[in-house]
């Protein structure tokens, strides 16, 4: 479903990536992991298309996305690609529902789908009775919920998290991560997620491992 080859990086004089190869399938749920200045953020930022590569293609869904334009990119965004960072990015002047339904919006749909949508997945995440509470009204937890339900709202072809559970207590860690499995097993939702996390990267179906802009293999990552 995530067709990565040969993704080249440099910012200057440093090469961030260094020809990345990667195969996700749909349903999937992946784990990057690696020491800080691997890569693992410009390799996400690059296959959510919010970074283009040097050199190299990122098909996703039969779609290069390195051969579209910035208008055409901005839409594929929107439609097919859902984020979820460390510390959600939820806009303060909106409720819980309004801020789900935001990217609806931004994709035309109607109003009353929207909120359709955007209902159904605040019950999905048992949020039904925080829907008209804005964000300083939320726990971390609940935040965190709210932005995994904005990602998914126009029913996305992946989910791409950055260290999603990086700023949670241990609870709602694990919470979060299950909901993950949750949602993979109702919607079929594929994952991405770069995380620092050991005990989330152990419970993803695969784990990546990124070391100086490359992907070590499993036989060489003891020692990480």
């Amino acid at each position: 479903m995530i067709e990565i080859k040969n993704i080249k990086k440099s910012f200057g004089e440093l090469e961030v990536l260094k020809g990345i190869d990667l195969n996700i399938e749909k349903g999937e749920i992946v784990s990057i992991v690696g020491p800080s200045g691997a890569g693992k953020t410009t390799l996400l930022q690059i296959i959510g298309t919010l970074d283009r590569p040097d050199s190299g293609s990122v098909c996703v869904d039969g779609i290069d996305t390195t051969q579209l334009s910035q208008k055409k990119l901005s839409d594929f965004r929107n439609r097919h690609i859902g984020f979820v960072f460390q510390f959600h990015q939820l806009l303060p002047e909106f409720t819980a529902l309004e801020n789900i339904m935001i990217p609806a919006y931004i994709a035309g749909v109607g109003t009353k789908e929207a909120r359709k949508r955007a209902e159904e997945l605040l019950q999905f995440m048992g949020l039904s009775d925080r829907a008209k509470h804005k964000p300083n009204e939320l726990s971390g937890g609940e935040k965190q919920r709210v932005a995994v339900a904005r990602a998914l709202v126009n029913n996305p072809d992946v989910i791409l998290a950055d260290e999603p559970s990086g700023s949670l207590d241990s609870k709602n860690k694990e919470e979060l991560h299950q909901l993950f499995f949750d949602l993979r097993d109702k919607y079929g939702q594929t994952f991405v997620i770069v995380t620092h996390d050991e005990q989330l990267a152990s419970i993803t179906d695969r784990t990546i491992h990124l070391k100086d802009g490359q992907i070590w293999l499993p036989s060489e990552t003891t020692t990480l």
